[in-house]
């Protein structure tokens, strides 16, 4: 690449917010370039969202023919599994994905700058390449940071990559563990625990809040900790993890119950994944001096506008806080760009974002629980459909779950749902629609929903806000 090149919009990070933004501005008339240190598509694509979905998906179908095939009629004797084949599909997926985002540039016209960025001034990003070497400098009118973020540390247990590990090592282990401590019950550390324990793996999980899916409806924790229970996953929640001491064999965690620190346990393990949140990636990215405020060890910004407290560099994705989501960081990004090409965007709704985790049965949710209701003096009716109840679900074989929809007493809007079981993660798209849109429950329960299919389990859980349910 030529020195001093000038753009109209600077991107820094090329995952799911950097790749989508850059592309929506070429869209629109920009002319854009998009600097990645690593690999296009960012920790989603390669290490993240798509390859754990793969290694899910590989998890749900061994545990299919192993366990539940003879009530099928189905005779798979002897199912066995190769670990390196499990991940090298894995692997394959995010290869073929990080492949299209490179051919998406060159459709749109972004120019790929591969190399470490770092903003030296409001509007020059000098780049260093793989050897070290600083030299070239982009000049823009904007600069829009979507770095990511990274794993957070447990307290005296850095990461080694080999025995105390984050998440991007699970999933590429070249040999599978019998044992394996998972210290965080959230999204990540609950898809983990599911993936390893249907192979067969002995899991345990250490939480310290009082329930899995701390963030989730009381209820939807309660029916996956049953699940969990049921797989003969070992879950410890209201556990505080004290002390992690690395073995010849693996790995020790010193583990008490938060209320009484004398009652130690220690829990023994080959390889530890820690799992409790993450932090904005900046390292490296500029100097304190320019003046970008910090908070929490995230970017602050305008979460309208998405501009840092310097003009003219914008901040959007995991860097500036949660909720840590791709799908989050690609709306911000578009919202981001085009206001910076004059355009008037939707705003987004923050309470409106569908958080998904990928166990099974898998859950799925947004809005308002009944707890936050009852705090905020929110006055609510829920409805509440059983996928027991569902003949879609019974034919199909996947009856655990439910669907719960919170919606406003006064007028029936919906301000809330919440469900697990089979596809929930496809089944919540409606109801965030409807949540756009302003809807209520009663034109939920208007519109038709085709027979037999699992989303009727929607419909069912509307008419139960006005006590109306019909299969349950």
């Amino acid at each position: 690449m030529a020195q001093n090149q000038t753009f109209d919009l600077i991107v820094i990070g090329g995952g799911p917010g950097g790749y989508v933004g850059a592309i929506r501005a070429a869209q629109l008339g920009m002319r854009v370039a998009c600097i990645e240190r690593d690999r296009l598509g960012g920790v989603c694509l390669n290490w993240g969202c798509i390859p754990t979905k793969a290694l899910l998906a590989g998890a749900e179908f061994y545990h299919k023919l192993k366990h539940e095939a003879a009530g099928w009629g189905i005779e798979a004797d002897n199912v066995r599994h190769d670990w390196g084949k499990v991940i090298a599909r894995s692997r394959g997926v995010a290869d073929n994905l990080n492949k299209g985002v490179g051919f998406l540039f060159k459709k749109h016209g972004v120019t790929h700058v591969q190399g470490q960025a770092r903003i030296a001034s409001p509007g020059v990003v000098q780049v260093t390449d793989a050897s070290g070497q600083p030299g070239t400098a982009l000049h823009a009118k904007h600069v829009l940071i979507s770095t990511g973020a990274v794993p957070r540390s447990l307290p005296g247990a850095d990461f080694d990559g080999q025995t105390i590990i984050s998440s991007k090592e699970a999933m590429s282990l070249p040999t599978q563990p019998k044992r394996l401590v998972i210290v965080g019950a959230g999204a990540i550390g609950m898809e983990f625990a599911y993936f390893y324990n249907a192979f067969g793996t002995q899991v345990t999980v250490i939480e310290m809040m009082d329930r899995l899916l701390p963030i989730e409806d009381e209820e939807v924790s309660k029916a996956i900790a049953k699940a969990y229970r049921k797989a003969k996953i070992d879950c410890r929640t209201s556990t505080k993890t004290l002390a992690v001491k690395k073995t010849g064999s693996g790995v020790e965690a010193t583990i008490a119950p938060v209320d009484d620190e004398s009652k130690t346990e220690t829990i023994a393990g080959d390889k530890l994944l820690v799992a409790i949140g993450v932090r904005g990636r900046y390292d490296g990215l500029f100097d304190p001096a320019l003046g970008i405020e910090l908070f929490k060890d995230h970017i602050k910004v305008d979460k309208t506008t998405y501009q840092t407290s310097v003009a003219g560099i914008y901040a959007v994705g995991d860097v500036i806080g949660p909720p840590w989501l791709a799908h989050v960081a690609s709306e911000e990004a578009i919202v981001c760009v085009e206001q910076l090409a004059g355009h008037h965007p939707t705003p987004i709704d923050y309470d409106a974002i569908p958080g998904c985790t990928y166990c099974q049965p898998q859950v799925a949710s947004f809005g308002l629980t009944e707890r936050a209701c009852r705090e905020k003096g929110v006055a609510y009716k829920v409805g509440k459909f059983p996928f027991q109840a569902s003949g879609k679900a019974q034919a199909v074989g996947h009856t655990d779950g439910f669907v719960k929809i919170i919606t406003d007493e006064k007028y029936g809007e919906i301000i809330g749902a919440h469900m697990i079981g089979e596809n929930v993660t496809e089944l919540i798209a409606e109801l965030g629609l409807a949540k756009r849109l302003e809807a209520t429950a009663e034109e939920v329960i208007a519109t038709i929903h085709a027979h037999p299919t699992m989303s009727e389990a929607v419909h069912e859980a509307a008419l139960g806000t006005q006590g109306r349910m019909l299969h349950f």
